[in-house]
Parts: structure tokens; C-alpha cells; sequence
């Protein structure tokens, strides 16, 4: 059933509310499950199965042949009988029942097979859901399952049918075409679909996935025990442009990646290679002008990958919404989003609903630069370099969640000066090397208020004699001229250097 299986442990997990408790586990929960049998006299026992055992099934019989077998699943005391066979027992919730248990198993295991083929389309599910609060399920043109998300909390029958049966049911399909749905589908809709009690369905959201003139397939939403999120549609129409790059890739047998795509759109972030054909092989057009934003998520470090990859997926979610062909690409602990330049919302105002968005979700403070516009593909090194400055700038002020370049320039420019003077010492004033802590923070204060003692002493918290006093002790100290325009900068940028 499964070529890689699930180990018995990772079953049990996906199976939570089916599994009533475990009863026995004398070697663990590290063996692998592959196929799901019921047990029965003659029914043969693969190895790596699960073993469903039917309702009083403790009986010799249906213990016999099981010594292949990963785990055996039985309902409450028919399970503490077999707690002796060497095997971890599970214990079916008694209102699911055996034979309905194990096609929940085959299932999920059909769902692990089936994710290591779709592997972004289930991740994609579990992103839209996270956004929109629903429940995720993306299906093929004939209606048949691709991914879905993990959660069946306040999941309707139609769901269940078409999760368990891998495919939307027929009298469901035939009531879309009915209702008109897939015209308006393959119009670029996203469409409400009412609740339908006698369907066994709640209200639900779907929108086609399309390449051009060509039907791939849907992205359901369904209504669980929450309202939908309000930017819903805006997710969706989103979700389905990335959908579209997954199915026609799934169904040509590609072995692309997503972790290629990344390596390789890392070139336009360093204009390493040839940028224009890199463009061209990405799907962007190299001449085409492109907005570049950068996000940093800021918190522990420990949990980084982790939370960038979660970051990575909602961002390219609502980077597909705003431009079709936007570009999200994870480098050097940041995010960089190359957004297609056109008329409409700007760039930043996109950054502030995504930044919120980001923050909600991964609970952790998240900050984005606005670097500028690239003219054209091979231009976007040079403003990748002005995003991850920016980012520097304002780590320290998390209350600010968008920066535009233009905002912190002159902070921007004087970090890379600095940091050209640390690699040159010979160009600084040394004589400031003499001065202690105290006498270094009341130089800085009194060149910063260009002089002004009395502005210069508020700040420090000290009298503004006191400060005079410090100051011509400085120049005595240091021989420094405070009349000298040029010394007076050049201590400045020593001092801040």
C-alpha cells in the first residue's frame, strides 16, 4: 500500500481521534507500518501491517499468523486480550468500529504515499488552512484528492466521503455542474458554495487552479467551527497560482524541486550567474521592473528554520495574490520577496498586511524592508544588499514593522562607512582613544546637538557647567579643536565608528 510506510507511533498520531488509548508496547512504536489487513482464518499477514482485529476477535484464530505484523488494533477488551502477543496493541474508539478503522488507516497511509509525490500541495493545503481558518482539501480536474489539510475538526460528511474515498463524491460534482459553479470557476471566480444540509455539506469556498485555458484541478475551503478568515479569497487566488506550478510539475514527473528552485533563484539574489536566462528559467521576465522587499523574522534563533519555512509558505501565498509572477526565496536567514512592479497597491502597503499576517500566525516579532525598485532582473543584487542594510538598521526598533530605504538612508550609508573605516584604522582620530566612557558619551552628545550645551546636558542628565567643563577638559586631553570643522567630523565618525 505505502512503499515507505509510517511508524507505528506516526499512525497512531494521524489516527488520534479513531485510537481510544494503547494497551501494549513491549518493544516500542519505532516499527513501520505498510498496509492494513483485517484479520480473518485463511487472511494472509503481510509484513509491516497493521492487523484490524474484528469484534471478538481475541479467539485463537484471529491471533494466529501475526508474527509479520507491526501493531494489531482491536476494540476495548477484545485489545487487553492480546496485550500478550509481543506486539503494540492499539485500542479502536468503540464508536468507530474495526472494519471502519482500518479504511481510516489505509488512508492515511495512502495520504503519506500520496504526499510524497504532492509533497508541496499538501504543504500548500496546510497554509491555506492556517490562513483562512478552514478546512483544505485540493483536488484534480476529475475530482479526485491531491492534498488536503490534517485537521477534521468540524469537518462535514462531504469531506469525510471525499477524504476517505480520495475523490469528491459523483452526486456532488453532478450538483456543481448544476449549479453553474464550474463556469464561474474557470472564470477566475472564487466561488461561495451554501451550506446544503441534505448534501451533508457545510459552506464552503472554492476556486479553480489553472494553466491558461487549462482545468488542473480545485482548492476547497470548508467552513469548520470558525468563520473564515476575511482575506480568504485574496489567500485562495493566491493558493491557486502556486497550485498550478505544483500540479503541472507533479504530472510531468519533473524532478524539480522546491529546494532547486530555491538554490537557483538564490542566483538572482547575488547576480552570480546569468541572470537574465536565470530569470527566464524562473518564469520572470528579466526586463521586467521588480519592487524587492525583505523579512526578518526576529526571536530565538534555535527555532529559525523552522519558523523561516512556515514564513516561506505564507508568504508565497500572498506574494502569488498581489503578482502573479512574484519570486519568495529564502537567503542568508532572511526572506526576499521579488515582486513584479506595476501600478496599484504599493509595495510597502503589500509588506504591512503581510507582516501582520506573519505576525499573527508564527507569534514572533517579523520586520520587512522596502528596498526599491530594480529596473530590470540584473539590478536586484545591488537592492538585496540595500534590504538586508535596512533590516540592520531597525533590528532594534521592533515596533516598527515596515521601513522603506528612503526612511533610514542616512543610517544605512553611515553603517557602511563604518564598517569600511573598521577594515582602514589609519583613518580615525586616534587621539579619542585617551578618553574614557563618561568623556566619550559627552563628546558624542555635544557634537550631536551641534554644540548646544544646554540640549547636549539634558540629554546626558547632567548640568549643562558640568558639561562645559567636561568638554574643555576633552581638548585639553586630547589636543582636539572644536572650531575646526574638519576635526570636528572626523571625531563624530570616530566616535560612532
Amino acid at each position: 500500500m505505502s512503499k515507505t510506510g509510517l511508524t507505528v507511533k506516526a499512525l497512531m498520531e494521524a489516527l488520534d481521534g479513531a485510537v481510544h488509548g494503547l494497551v501494549a508496547a513491549p518493544r516500542g512504536l519505532g516499527a513501520l507500518v505498510r498496509t492494513v489487513v483485517v484479520a480473518g482464518e485463511g487472511v494472509p499477514v503481510p509484513a509491516a501491517s497493521l492487523v484490524v482485529v474484528p469484534a471478538g476477535g481475541s479467539a485463537p484464530a484471529a491471533r494466529a499468523g501475526l508474527r509479520g505484523a507491526s501493531a494489531v488494533a482491536a476494540l476495548g477488551d477484545d485489545a487487553a486480550g492480546l496485550r500478550d502477543l509481543g506486539l503494540p496493541v492499539l485500542s479502536v474508539e468503540p464508536s468507530v468500529g474495526p472494519e471502519e478503522f482500518a479504511v481510516l488507516a489505509r488512508s492515511v497511509l495512502e495520504a503519506e504515499e500520496t504526499e510524497s509525490r504532492h509533497g508541496d500541495l499538501f504543504s500548500l493545503a496546510r497554509t491555506v488552512a492556517t490562513l483562512t481558518g478552514g478546512l483544505v482539501s485540493i483536488e484534480d480536474a476529475g475530482g479526485q484528492v491531491l492534498a488536503y489539510s490534517a485537521s477534521d475538526e468540524g469537518a462535514d460528511e462531504l469531506r469525510r466521503q471525499t477524504i476517505l474515498g480520495r475523490g469528491c463524491p459523483e452526486s456532488f460534482l453532478a450538483h456543481m455542474r448544476e449549479w453553474g459553479v464550474n463556469e464561474r470557476l474557470w472564470a477566475g471566480e472564487v466561488v461561495e458554495v451554501a451550506e446544503r444540509p441534505d448534501l451533508g455539506a457545510a459552506r464552503r469556498l472554492v476556486v479553480g487552479v489553472r494553466a491558461g485555458e487549462r482545468a488542473l484541478g480545485t482548492i476547497w475551503v470548508q467552513v469548520g467551527d470558525r468563520p473564515l478568515a476575511p482575506a480568504s479569497v485574496q489567500v485562495l487566488h493566491g493558493a491557486a497560482r502556486l497550485a498550478a506550478v505544483h500540479v503541472m510539475r507533479a504530472n510531468s514527473g519533473a524532478r524539480s524541486t522546491g529546494r532547486d528552485t530555491e538554490e537557483l533563484s538564490v542566483g538572482l539574489l547575488t547576480g552570480a550567474f546569468d541572470t537574465d536566462a536565470l530569470a527566464r528559467h524562473l518564469g520572470a521576465d528579466p526586463s521586467t521592473p521588480v519592487a524587492v522587499v525583505a523579512l526578518a523574522l526576529r526571536g530565538p534563533e534555535a527555532d529559525l528554520p523552522w519558523r523561516l519555512d512556515q514564513a516561506a509558505e505564507i508568504t508565497s501565498v500572498y506574494a502569488a495574490a498581489y503578482r502573479r509572477e512574484a519570486l519568495v526565496i529564502p537567503a542568508c536567514g532572511l526572506l526576499y520577496v521579488l515582486l513584479p512592479a506595476t501600478t496599484g497597491r504599493s509595495p510597502a502597503a503589500w509588506a504591512g498586511e503581510l507582516v501582520s499576517v506573519l505576525r499573527d500566525n508564527l507569534g514572533t516579532p517579523v520586520q520587512a524592508a522596502v528596498a526599491g525598485t530594480a529596473p530590470r532582473m540584473r539590478a536586484v543584487p545591488s537592492l538585496k544588499k540595500v534590504a538586508s542594510r535596512t533590516l540592520d538598521v531597525v533590528a532594534d526598533r521592533p515596533e516598527r514593522r515596515v521601513t522603506e530605504f528612503d526612511e533610514v538612508r542616512s543610517s544605512v550609508v553611515l553603517r557602511d562607512l563604518f564598517d569600511t573605516l573598521a577594515d582602514m584604522p589609519r583613518l580615525r582620530d586616534d587621539r579619542l582613544d585617551a578618553l574614557d566612557g563618561e568623556q566619550r558619551r559627552s563628546l558624542s552628545a555635544y557634537l550631536d546637538a551641534f554644540g548646544d550645551v544646554t540640549a547636549a546636558a539634558g540629554r546626558l542628565h547632567v548640568h549643562p557647567n558640568t558639561l562645559r567643563h567636561r568638554v574643555r577638559r576633552i581638548c585639553a586631553l586630547t589636543g582636539l579643536d572644536l572650531d575646526d570643522a574638519d576635526q570636528r567630523l572626523l571625531a563624530a565618525i570616530t566616535l560612532r565608528a
